[in-house]
This record gives structure tokens, C-alpha cells and sequence, in this order.
């Protein structure tokens, strides 16, 4: 069945949010300038206002060493004046140049990205890697001094180790520092023991937001691919090759089928699981605006028990 569209808080903030993350990693990679707007507009304009980027987005992309999608996004807003309508997150410490934790570094990154987003604020900060060359505690004063200078509204992690980043979460907790509202871990029907074995209790004992990245296994889980053959040619050729296994299959075919019962597709049945899995808003992208109502309609799409349960059935093998 499926419901009207609602929105969430993000745990600990204000911050009220359609529960969906649309990432901004294919703007100035997959996504040209115009395109990136068409995206961005038709997100607006169905709801959405929580964007994710970084400023190492699209390192990966020909000739480019970061920096392309903050640049876009920044364009964007100044264009449509709608910055205090947006939720903004972005990221330090993967950008070339611009890598790792130390505290002089973090300053300079997060003020190039403030220019290249063309706002003076953002209202979520990733520690996008680890940077175990910096204590945790040292990391924990660097991004509550980011907070009191009024550049940062929350802060957030991602790609820690568990154990790390349970560490972050203690010694913040216990200095009376700014603690984390949400942490961005790999998780998707492909990809699940990491969170739920490990990122999870971490999410319950911090009180904290779970916005997880490769939500549909670099478009795998959109069933449009069956083949290696099918990604020939593909921009995410690279990541989602190695994830089309005969049991990736087998959840791909779950996926199709109960797709089918609802009328929606299978990439909106696979964001659903997640949410009801307890995610607070997984993180989806779309090169195009044609795209993007699949990944709407799974904030408004509840799956059944059965369901649930079917999903959970045919990806025990990621579990």
C-alpha cells in the first residue's frame, strides 16, 4: 500500500526532511551543468530538499580533481535564491589536495567549499575518511571549533571503522562536545552485515541519523542490468559490475516481482526496504530528471511485513 508523502527530522536538529537524500556525486560527472538544474529543479519541485555532496565529487570524473558538483550546486542555489530552503551536506578529507583530518587542513577545505557553494554555512559536515594520523579526540575539538565558528551547523561521519567511530561518539559525548547527528555507511540489499552488524548499534545507542551511500548498489538494484553485457558502455560500468552475482540475481528478481504488485519500479521497492529497515534517508542520485520519480516514490511506499520479509529472505546472502 502506499501512503502520502511525509517528512522526517533529522535526529538531535531541526531539520525537517523529505526522507530522501539525493546525491549530488554525478553533477559535472554524469550530469552537465543544465542537466544537473533539471535534476535539482524537478527534486524541489517533488518535495526534497536534503542534497549530499562532497568536495571531492567527481574526482573520478575525466580532468577533474574535485570540486565540480559543489561548484554546480552553488551555481544552482545562487541562481534559484533558495539556499535556506536546502539542507546541505558535504564533506572533508577525500578531495586531492585537500586530504585528511589535520585541523589547518579542514579549515582551508571547508572555506574553499564555502566559496565554491556560495553560501556561508553548511548545515551538515562529513568527516568523509578517517585520518587515523589525528587523534579522535583532536578530530572531535577540530569539528566542534568548526560548529562555533558558525560555518557548520551539524557534524556527521562516514567511513570510520566501527570501532572508531564508536570512539568519536564516546569522546564527544564525554568532553561535552558536539556530538554527531548522522553517520552515511554502505548499506543495501547487496551490501548489509557491515551496518547491521557493526554501524547500527552505534545509530541506536547516539540517537543518530542514517543516511547510507550506494542505496541501490551503483544502479544494480534498479534492475536494469541482468548481464555484464547490460553495463557495457554504462558511466558506473567501473563499480557494478562485480555486484551482478547469481545472487544479487536472485534479490533483483524479489525486487521486480513485488515492484510489479505496486506499480512502482524496483529501485523504489530497494530505497522502501531501507526505510524500513529504520534508515532515516538513503542517498540515491539521478543523472537525469527522468530518474528521479522512481526514487520519490519510495519515500512513499510501504512495504508489507511479507515483503519486508521476502527482501530480507533473498538477501541473507549479504547478511
Amino acid at each position: 500500500m502506499t501512503t502520502t508523502l511525509t517528512t522526517t527530522r533529522i535526529n538531535r536538529t531541526d531539520l525537517d526532511i523529505l526522507p530522501l537524500n539525493l546525491g549530488g556525486n554525478t553533477f559535472g560527472w554524469t550530469s552537465d551543468r543544465e542537466t544537473s538544474f533539471a535534476v535539482l529543479d524537478a527534486f524541489v519541485e517533488a518535495g526534497g530538499s536534503f542534497i549530499d555532496t562532497a568536495d571531492s565529487y567527481a574526482m573520478w570524473a575525466e580532468g577533474s580533481d574535485g570540486g565540480d558538483s559543489e561548484r554546480i550546486l552553488g551555481d544552482w542555489m545562487a541562481e534559484r535564491g533558495n539556499r535556506e530552503s536546502i539542507v546541505l551536506a558535504t564533506k572533508v578529507g577525500g578531495k586531492p589536495g585537500r586530504q585528511g583530518l589535520a585541523a589547518e587542513n579542514v579549515d582551508a577545505a571547508l572555506d574553499e567549499s564555502l566559496e565554491r557553494l556560495q553560501t556561508s554555512y553548511v548545515d551538515l559536515y562529513y568527516a568523509h575518511y578517517d585520518d587515523e594520523s589525528v587523534s579522535i579526540e583532536e578530530q572531535v575539538r577540530i569539528a566542534d571549533g568548526l560548529v562555533r565558528s558558525g560555518r557548520v551547523r551539524h557534524v556527521a561521519l562516514s567511513n570510520f571503522s566501527v570501532d572508531r567511530m564508536r570512539e568519536w561518539f564516546e569522546v564527544a559525548t564525554r568532553e561535552g562536545l558536539t556530538v554527531p547527528v548522522a553517520i552515511q555507511p554502505h548499506y543495501n540489499l547487496l551490501h548489509r552485515a557491515e551496518f547491521e552488524q557493526g554501524y547500527a548499534a552505534i545509530a541506536r545507542d547516539f540517537d543518530v541519523a542514517v543516511f547510507p551511500y550506494f542505496a541501490l548498489a551503483s544502479g544494480v538494484l534498479t534492475g536494469k542490468y541482468r548481464t555484464k553485457a547490460d553495463l557495457e558502455g554504462h558511466a558506473r560500468q567501473g563499480f557494478a559490475e562485480d555486484l551482478l552475482t547469481d545472487d544479487a540475481l536472485k534479490v533483483i528478481d524479489a525486487l521486480v516481482r513485488i515492484a510489479g504488485d505496486h506499480d512502482v519500479e524496483p529501485a523504489s521497492v530497494a530505497l522502501a526496504w531501507l526505510l524500513a529497515k529504520g534508515v532515516t534517508a538513503p542517498i540515491a542520485s539521478a543523472s537525469t530528471p527522468e530518474q528521479l520519480p522512481a526514487l520519490i516514490a519510495a519515500t512513499s511506499l510501504e512495504l508489507t511485513a511479507d515483503e519486508v520479509a521476502a527482501l530480507d529472505d533473498a538477501s541473507a546472502p549479504f547478511a
